[in-house]
């Protein structure tokens, strides 16, 4: 947490400045700057491994800033008398409720390069600079990863395919 604060309280201002010239918006900004220390924070003690965190903070507000300008979209009224949607949803969505306890039972380095690389955005480019690795062995950890993730999705929560490779049905997993 040391590592957080010291380096949160170095690069803080800059990120501000940053923040509100692409923004405008001197609320807006400081919502963004929040959601990035909040990343940090969740980072532990993996971020006092960050061999640069200015670099490491600066680009996690770049895709924290991207995320939040998609969701601005203009949104056209809809009419009235639209029905609603009334089917179930993809075997996928709902399957995607199970992956925080799923998450959980891996192991600390798949948990991390999955979190990092496939929920939070972090491009493998960074995560290899991140770990001192090379690009290639960087992918070759995220796909691993990956296979590993759907080997236990499929063991715990009897995950079946169709034969296009899609997820068609599961049983979800309680308590």
């Amino acid at each position: 947490m040391i590592c957080v604060q010291r380096a949160w309280h170095v690069h803080e201002g800059e990120l501000r400045a940053w923040l509100r010239g692409h923004l405008h918006d001197r609320d807006e900004a400081e919502d963004v700057l929040q959601d990035v220390l909040l990343k940090a924070i969740r980072q532990g003690k993996r971020f006092c491994a960050i061999g640069n965190p200015r670099a490491w903070l600066f680009e996690v507000t770049r895709h924290t800033l991207i995320d939040r300008l998609r969701l601005r979209k203009a949104l056209l009224p809809l009419p009235e008398d639209l029905a609603g949607e009334t089917e179930d949803p993809e075997p996928v969505a709902s399957l995607a409720g199970c992956l925080p306890r799923v998450l959980a039972e891996l192991t600390p380095e798949d948990r991390e390069v999955l979190t990092l690389c496939d929920l939070e955005n972090m491009t493998q480019a960074d995560y290899a600079a991140l770990k001192g690795l090379s690009l290639a062995g960087a992918k070759s950890r995220v796909q691993r990863a990956r296979k590993r993730l759907r080997a236990h999705l499929t063991r715990v929560c009897q995950v079946r395919f169709d034969a296009n490779g899609k997820v068609c049905c599961f049983v979800p997993r309680h308590g």
